[in-house]
């Protein structure tokens, strides 16, 4: 089964409910790192941005709620990335978040608790399942940059980079089954990381965080650093080295990483409807609104 994501909301009104829901996230996802003072640059809108530069394409996304993804942004996401993937001008990508705090809290809540029916539940869940996809497509390595905690689908999204660095207050958590579902679309992205045992560990208990150094045991981190200057100057120095090296091989490596995952397409997809049914039971409903 293949499937295109559709916009679920307008630019208009992620604008209006930019701000909406800041309470449930704290709820759900925890406070943000307090690490550094907030951004001064007082970023307010949400973006998917990139710039390409000698060879290297950044890739950087932001929204005011803690850099939850809602479904227009994430279908921007998985567009740009495919782009660049097509680009002979770009060897490399790097993947990070906008602010200096949380790297991602995962999809919408916004969103999700407005769902009304499975074929909304399918087109949302299918935003993250479009990115991992393209991601896992994509021909170039795709550095991950995680600056604070990452959260549901978050983790989904460090788990889809091909090395992924970290500062010291990059927690992980998978919130997933406590509001009444499961990481089923970013399942096999976390498995395929970090083995089955450590994803269960971390889905089953689903209102604890686990520290960057337990990630970076399992595999999801390859490197810790104090702050996001050293992790940024890490990345930098990777990225440049990998642009020296020959272009074809890269890509023939990342076939191999990717091995057997040619069938991703349907099973993310039938992921994506496991969990559109299940935001819609009754169980899910009444947990929800204990966040509203």
């Amino acid at each position: 089964m293949n499937f295109n994501l559709e916009k679920l909301t307008t630019s208009t009104e992620v604008k209006a409910a930019k701000f909406q829901g800041a309470r449930s996230m704290l709820s759900i996802f925890g406070r943000p790192n307090n690490h550094s003072p907030s951004t001064k640059n007082n970023m307010t809108e949400p973006y998917v941005k990139h710039q390409i530069d000698e060879d290297i394409a950044t890739v950087e996304f932001f929204h005011p709620a803690h850099n939850s993804l809602p479904s227009n942004l994430l279908a921007k996401l998985a567009e740009t990335i495919t782009e660049l993937g097509e680009n002979e001008a770009v060897k490399v990508v790097i993947l990070k978040s906008g602010g200096d705090r949380t790297f991602c809290a995962g999809a919408s809540f916004e969103e999700l608790i407005n769902i009304q029916d499975k074929e909304e539940g399918l087109r949302f869940f299918s935003g993250f399942a479009n990115v991992i996809n393209a991601m896992r497509k994509c021909p170039k390595f795709i550095i991950g940059r995680v600056q604070g905690k990452a959260v549901g689908g978050g983790v989904g999204l460090a788990s889809a980079v091909d090395y992924c660095m970290a500062t010291k207050f990059a927690s992980i958590k998978l919130s997933e089954l406590n509001v009444g579902i499961g990481p089923f679309v970013v399942g096999p992205a976390i498995e395929r990381k970090i083995g089955v045992s450590a994803m269960s560990q971390i889905a089953i208990r689903a209102n604890n965080f686990f520290s960057p150094d337990w990630a970076m045991n399992k595999g999801l981190y390859t490197e810790i650093f104090d702050d996001a200057a050293a992790l940024d100057t890490a990345i930098s120095e990777l990225a440049q080295s990998l642009t020296k090296y020959n272009p074809n091989a890269m890509v023939q490596m990342k076939r191999m990483f990717w091995s057997g995952t040619d069938h991703w397409d349907e099973l993310l997809a039938e992921r994506a409807a496991i969990s559109g049914e299940l935001v819609l039971s009754e169980f899910t409903k009444e947990t929800l609104k204990r966040f509203a």
